[in-house]
């Protein structure tokens, strides 16, 4: 990976291949190439991740998605900040935005979170087991399938035609706040994202 001055790290969650692109679980990769796109970044296939190191913002960023299946994601973070160390970029994990879908939240529902557990989601774990929990999250609300359902199914489904409708809204308002936090600090951004989205 480009050895460029990076002050942050944004990293969107799915599973890598044609056959998951369009699944709900896939959402922080649509989020990530949201965001080269804006900086103009293209993203470079690495062993573990597809990466790209620019500027967003006004920052020096890089931006990537892990390509080791989603409960693998920690692997790829961990090679990302430690090939950034070996060039002298010390990062914290609170400078590592991950992006990821949210069960919990009603679809197109965006929450900044600081830190935390990860919720039983597998790529959130994977990350947390590898560098800690100290990292903010933008949690991009995906709905639930109810009581009962096959949640493994669920998230490894397409969205449906209606939520399909707004997806193209949704990516932009995730892109929207991932450049907030960049902008204006974690901070800042939680208490602008996570007001306007104030449907839980």
């Amino acid at each position: 990976m480009d050895a460029a001055p990076v002050e942050a790290l944004l990293v969107g969650l799915g599973n890598p291949g044609p056959g998951y692109s369009a699944n709900r679980h896939n959402i922080g990769f649509r989020v990530i190439e949201a965001l080269a796109a804006r900086a103009g970044l293209r993203l470079t296939r690495e062993r573990l991740f597809s990466a790209g190191v620019g500027r967003l913002a006004g920052r020096p960023v890089a931006v990537i998605q892990p390509l080791a299946m989603m409960n693998r994601s920690g692997r790829a973070v961990g090679a990302v900040l430690d090939a950034l160390a070996s060039n002298g970029i010390e990062l914290p994990p609170e400078a590592c935005l991950v992006v990821h879908d949210e069960l919990d939240l009603p679809f197109a529902t965006l929450r900044l979170k600081r830190g935390g557990g990860h919720g039983g989601h597998r790529g959130v774990r994977s990350i947390v087991e590898r560098i800690g929990p100290d990292f903010p999250r933008l949690r991009v609300g995906i709905g639930h399938p109810g009581p009962g359902a096959d949640v493994s199914a669920y998230v490894l489904s397409d969205f449906s035609e209606p939520e399909h409708a707004e997806l193209g809204a949704l990516v932009t308002a995730a892109a929207d706040a991932a450049e907030r936090v960049l902008l204006d600090g974690l901070d800042a951004a939680m208490n602008l994202v996570n007001t306007k989205n104030t449907d839980t």
